[in-house]
């Protein structure tokens, strides 16, 4: 029989293909399939050790240059996070080419049996504000030391030493890949400048003012019930596929919204008895608008045709922008006013 049999465009891996390319897996006795995406195939992988006992693996399959540096950054995500949090998240074994199958890549980490539920809120914030609040950026900066892909689109992780300006670099990059991906946007293009001029300086700029500061933290980057389960074996949380960088923690939350996903109130109340809300702690929703704009827009490049992403974005800045006309200027003269009224 073939090593390699191709399916549908892509290849089905077999146990000869690992015995012979992966070293990192010695022993392959099977390889199953474990669902695919747009951009990647997953398999289980059983070997046997040299003690005799099982030991079983996932492996996730990317096609070409994007699929091969979306690979890399999923294993230097996950290898951060894991420094912090250990088992909160799988151990990354390895990644590479294939030396047999022309242009596609592999990630290997520990195999989980999940369960199909939302992890229970207290445990699962707590360990995710544990690597939010302990993470320290190597360099104090904004960002990451490779580009992070949220499923085929590469983000800007270009280091910056705000964090307004490393969230202006990342929110034109993302402006860039939807007309790259799904073509004009008049509507963007007509409330872009006052988003960067007006609505992001209002709402980021508090923070790192008089004397404030925001800490880089390491945030998963794609934290969404889809990307969280419980491992059966031990009933516990884990968090799997991100897409990290160095931010500001809140950042992670903007993909907590209900209308997004499985999490509820209850996990932004969790999370944030461990951490407590930035100041201005009134500008908090609309910080987390902002920040779960970001994923929106990243929705809207990855699926274009689906047009209720774009609109959903252009629709919250609108709001914003109506809500802060003055920017940052509104707030230095409220502060001002309040400062006169005491």
């Amino acid at each position: 029989m073939s090593a390699t049999a191709e399916i549908s465009g892509v290849y089905a891996i077999t146990a000869e293909v690992i015995q012979s390319d992966v070293p990192s897996l010695k022993n392959p006795l099977s390889v199953a399939d474990h669902g695919s995406s747009a951009w990647a195939q997953s398999y289980r992988i059983d070997t046997v050790n040299d003690d005799g006992g099982d030991e079983s693996y996932f492996m996730k399959v990317s096609h070409g240059d994007h699929g091969m540096k979306a690979l890399h950054g999923e294993f230097e995500s996950t290898a951060a996070i894991h420094a912090i949090v250990g088992a909160f998240t799988p151990k990354p074994i390895a990644w590479g080419s294939f030396k047999s199958i022309p242009n596609a890549h592999y990630y290997i980490c520990k195999f989980y049996e999940l369960a199909e539920e939302v992890p229970e809120p207290n445990e699962f914030c707590r360990k995710v504000a544990y690597l939010h609040s302990k993470s320290e950026a190597p360099n104090g900066k904004f960002g990451f030391h490779i580009v992070t892909y949220n499923g085929d689109l590469p983000q800007e992780n270009g280091y910056a030493s705000t964090w307004e300006e490393f969230f202006v670099n990342g929110f034109k990059h993302m402006v860039n890949l939807n007309v790259e991906r799904g073509g004009p946007w008049q509507e963007m293009d007509d409330v872009k400048e006052a988003m960067y001029q007006k609505v992001i300086p209002r709402l980021l700029r508090p923070m790192e003012t008089a004397g404030r500061s925001v800490k880089p933290s390491l945030v998963h980057g794609d934290l969404w019930c889809g990307n969280a389960a419980v491992d059966t074996l031990t009933d516990r949380p884990l968090i799997y596929d991100p897409a990290s960088f160095y931010a500001h923690n809140e950042y992670e939350l903007g993909n907590w919204r209900p209308e997004r996903n499985k999490f509820s109130r209850v996990y932004f109340n969790a999370y944030h008895s461990h951490i407590p809300k930035t100041y201005p702690e009134e500008d908090y929703d609309d910080r987390n608008a902002l920040y779960s704009m970001r994923f929106n827009m990243q929705a809207a490049a990855m699926f274009p045709d689906v047009k209720s992403f774009r609109e959903s974005v252009t629709d919250e800045i609108k709001r914003l922008i109506a809500k802060f006309p003055e920017g940052y200027e509104g707030f230095e003269d409220q502060i001002t006013a309040s400062a006169v009224d005491t």
